[in-house]
C-alpha cells in the first residue's frame, strides 16, 4: 500500500530536512558536481539532469517516496537529498508498522561534517516517536562497503544480502539488479540507538 505522508521541515543544528522542491535544483547542481568518486554505487545526478532527477523524485511520491533536500544550516545550500521510502502499514489496519530511509546523497563537502548522521537522527526520530513505526530498513548495494560502514556506525544491524533485488546505478549497469544489503533498527532498539547517535553528534561538533 502506497501512502503519502505529511512530514513537516525537519530542523537540527547543522541540517535543515525541507520537503525536495524545484527551488532546491540550483542548489543540488552544484552539490552533484563537487568531488564525486563516493558515487560508485548511488544515484546521485549530474547538474545538467537534476531538473529531470526532480521531476522523477515527485513522480514517485504517489508510490511512497517522501523526499527531503538537505539543507545545510550554516549557509543554507541544499547540499543533497534523503527520503522516506516505501511505507507500510500494518495488516486489516492504517497505521504504520514500517518504513525505509534511503535515497540519500551528500555534497562531498558536506560529508564527514556530521550532516548525514543528524539527518538520519532526525528520520529516524519523525518515524519512530511521530510515525510511531516498529521498524525503519536501511539498504545499499552489497558492494558498496562506504555505505555498509556508514549504515552499520548509525547503530542499524545487518540482517543480510537479498540478491537481485534492486536496481543498480552503477557504471554500465543501467537495467540491470544488484544484490542489496538489508539493514534495520527497530523500536526495541531505538532507545539505546538514539543516545548513541547524540553521542557521536556531540564528538563530532566539538571537534
Amino acid at each position: 500500500m502506497s501512502l503519502r505522508l505529511d512530514v513537516p521541515v525537519l530542523h537540527g543544528s547543522s541540517v535543515r530536512l525541507e520537503p525536495l522542491a524545484m527551488r532546491h535544483a540550483p542548489d543540488l547542481a552544484r552539490a552533484a558536481e563537487e568531488d564525486r568518486s563516493s558515487y560508485g554505487f548511488t544515484l546521485v545526478p549530474r547538474a545538467t539532469e537534476i531538473e529531470d532527477y526532480l521531476a522523477a523524485q515527485f513522480a514517485r511520491v504517489a508510490d511512497g517516496l517522501t523526499p527531503f533536500a538537505q539543507v545545510r544550516v550554516r549557509d543554507g545550500m541544499a547540499v543533497g537529498c534523503t527520503a522516506f521510502w516505501d511505507p507500510r502499514t500494518w495488516p486489516d489496519r492504517q497505521d504504520l508498522c514500517a518504513i525505509e530511509v534511503g535515497w540519500t546523497w551528500l555534497a562531498a563537502s558536506a560529508q564527514g561534517a556530521g550532516i548525514n548522521l543528524e539527518a538520519k537522527l532526525l528520520l529516524f526520530t519523525h518515524a519512530f516517536e511521530t510515525l510511531g513505526v516498529t521498524r525503519v530498513d536501511l539498504k545499499t548495494d552489497a558492494r558498496n562497503e562506504r555505505s555498509r560502514r556508514a549504515i552499520e556506525r548509525l547503530g542499524a544491524r545487518f540482517e543480510g544480502v537479498l540478491r537481485s533485488w534492486s536496481p543498480s546505478w552503477a557504471p554500465g549497469e543501467a537495467g540491470k539488479l544488484r544484490d542489496s544489503a538489508m539493514f534495520s533498527v527497530v523500536a526495541a532498539e531505538w532507545p539505546a540507538v538514539k543516545s548513541a547517535l547524540h553521542t557521536r553528534l556531540t564528538t563530532v561538533s566539538a571537534g
